[in-house]
């Protein structure tokens, strides 16, 4: 998929993802995320769109020129100033004798300290109830709010909480302030009583639309109330609010999205039936191996009953060779429906090799690794099991085994050019360019006629910056495999990431034309996606790209790559409840916790932004002045 350009565009994915046995390391949601996390906190201001890039996803805002409807107006430059001359110097005596924050508490520090100024005692201070108020002036009650606050800051130092609260509320009674109120709220959130949090600090921002501080203390509330789309709201604003400076609430929108999504995430997976990806993500897997014979004994040729094992092996190979999503299906189900009969004699090991594969790509990897062991077990000389073995513990965190595991496969051949096209994706993906290009090379001397080592190849010489090489490598490829769609695909990718935009596009449509002549019915969508996200980038024409997205869908309804890519194009747009669906679709299609998790990031950080249109239109319209500003 396409490199990552400037950053005017969607988020693509990175240049050159290897095929790799490893169906979630090749997933859209990681591969985005690993480009979000090199760009994080960063604003980017898009058509009109605001762009907050977390590690955890992408939220957006579109712009909105609608007024306030029924909010308090703001305060006065004067007011504004004068509360943070107060707030600055409550800092600066929180600096000089901080505070130890209360346990359960993630804001403590931020709430009110002790002034400077010398106060009262709160003895000396008059008895102000609902009653007595009513006797003062407007002027007297100014005065006294102020050191009755004041007499709450210094309790509040003392962690006496209660006495503080007191000494808030009656400065609230003399005026409703909503320093006053967020200062109360601060003693609750000390306390750990997240409900009168969300009381006092609705109540300031009642008063106060863009006080910072009260939609923190409420987003914090709002967290530990386990209501995360709440939560996730306020820092929102108050991340427009502060222009996106304060790095602190722009990473608390990241743990949200996250948190949010784990949560969700474990929920849908309890019964989410498992599910074969795209036949896109499929075929390109099965392509990450040799193709080879089938073995002797399962030819066509050779009449197998269909209510045996070797009889179900034998129509599982053959469903394979429509490359198909039915036909993937079939095969699935065959490799199952072989290893319920048994009676395999020779073909076991090979049937525990097939059915690891197709769990694997279901996403059930415990299953996956326990048949390849079993494989392994049964014939240790088939290394194809060893090399999805290797696979599958990478994908679940052990790079360790995974090593072992090449290791074995090379004790038993070494001359097994797979073999080092696997280890070499696994060099690749952990950015070890040199052992990539030298195990790339290594398979080709053994055996040069497979493509996709001389492509990878050609990929990880341009990531280690050797632009000449990597252009011979493609130029030889193009020469010695004229008819192979993939080496156009590839090759676009890397003039696009030059920025050679129209030689990049006639790459595409040279492999998008071969991909309909030589595969009709199981064309690769991945050139029509590139060329979608080429247009956009080049001459940002949405119409085409989209036409180009819904064409792929059409192909592969599946592919979560042309699902996303719609879904940014949506956004792009403005066309956020479409976007929405899309993300949602994603949701849907995600096999891995990790790639749901993701995609419920990117589902609520898009729904967040419809709320922010309807809830805070006054900072829609200010997100939309900041864009045009840049």
């Amino acid at each position: 998929m396409p490199a990552i350009p400037p950053p005017s565009v969607p988020l693509p994915l990175p240049l050159g993802q290897p095929r790799v046995a490893v169906p979630a390391d090749s997933s859209l949601w990681d591969r985005v995320s690993t480009w979000v996390s090199e760009n994080k906190a960063v604003v980017y201001t898009i058509a009109g769109v605001a762009v907050v890039v977390t590690t955890a996803g992408a939220v957006y805002y579109i712009k909105n020129n609608s007024d306030s409807n029924g909010s308090a107006p703001r305060p006065s430059k004067k007011e504004r100033r004068k509360r943070k001359q107060a707030e600055r110097e409550a800092e600066e005596k929180a600096k000089a004798a901080p505070q130890q924050p209360a346990a359960g508490s993630t804001q403590a520090a931020d709430a009110p300290q002790p002034q400077a100024a010398k106060v009262e005692s709160a003895d000396d201070l008059p008895e102000i109830d609902e009653n007595t108020v009513l006797a003062l002036s407007e002027d007297e009650r100014k005065t006294y709010a102020a050191k009755l606050k004041e007499a709450g800051n210094k309790a509040y130092g003392a962690k006496d909480f209660d006495k503080a609260i007191g000494l808030y509320s009656k400065a609230i009674i003399c005026k409703p302030d909503p320093v006053y109120y967020s200062n109360r709220a601060a003693c609750y959130n000390a306390m750990g009583n997240w409900d009168k949090v969300v009381e006092d600090t609705t109540a300031a921002v009642n008063l106060d639309p863009e006080y910072i501080k009260a939609l923190n203390r409420r987003a914090n509330a709002y967290d530990h109330l386990g209501m995360y789309s709440e939560a996730l709201l306020d820092f929102t604003a108050s991340c427009i609010i502060d222009n996106f400076k304060n790095p602190q609430s722009a990473d608390a929108v990241e743990k949200l999205l996250k948190k949010y999504a784990e949560s969700k995430a474990k929920e849908i997976l309890k019964d989410k039936p498992t599910r074969l990806p795209s036949p896109t993500f499929v075929g390109n897997y099965l392509q990450s191996f040799r193709e080879k014979p089938r073995p002797v004994g399962l030819e066509d040729t050779v009449e197998l009953a269909e209510d045996t094992g070797k009889g179900q092996l034998q129509l599982g190979l053959r469903a394979l060779e429509k490359k198909t999503g039915e036909g993937y299906e079939e095969a699935a189900a065959a490799f199952e429906k072989a290893l319920e009969l048994g009676d395999l004699g020779d073909f076991e090991a090979f049937a525990y090799n097939m059915r690891g594969t197709f769990r694997c790509l279901q996403g059930k990897h415990e299953e996956a690794l326990a048949d390849l062991s079993k494989s392994i077990e049964i014939d240790p000389s088939l290394t194809q099991s060893y090399i999805k073995r290797a696979s599958m513990n990478l994908e679940l965190g052990d790079p360790e085994k995974a090593e072992l595991d090449f290791k074995e496969a090379l004790e038993k051949d070494a001359n097994d050019p797979d073999i080092y096209y696997h280890r070499a994706q696994l060099h690749f993906i952990k950015q070890e360019f040199t052992e990539a290009s030298k195990d790339y090379q290594k398979s080709i001397d053994l055996d040069k006629d497979f493509i996709f080592s001389h492509i990878q190849l050609g990929v990880t010489q341009y990531k280690m910056g050797s632009l000449a090489s990597s252009m011979a490598t493609f130029r030889r490829c193009k020469k010695n495999f004229e008819k192979t769609p993939d080496v156009y695909n590839y090759y676009g990718e890397l003039l696009l990431d030059q920025g050679k935009f129209q030689d990049a596009v006639e790459q595409f449509d040279t492999a998008i034309e071969m991909e309909k002549q030589t595969k009709p019915t199981s064309m690769n969508v991945l050139p029509l996606i590139n060329k979608s996200l080429a247009l956009f980038q080049w001459k940002q024409d949405f119409a085409e790209a989209e036409k180009l997205c819904k064409k792929a869908l059409i192909i592969d309804p599946e592919c979560d790559i042309a699902v996303a890519t719609m879904a940014q194009l949506l956004l792009q747009q403005g066309k956020v409840t479409e976007a929405l669906t899309y993300f949602e679709r994603a949701a849907e299609l995600a096999r891995t916790e990790g790639e749901l998790v993701n995609a419920l990031s990117y589902a609520e950080a898009t729904r967040t932004q419809i709320q922010v249109q309807e809830k805070y239109p006054q900072l829609a319209a200010r997100l939309s002045g900041m864009a045009a500003m840049r």
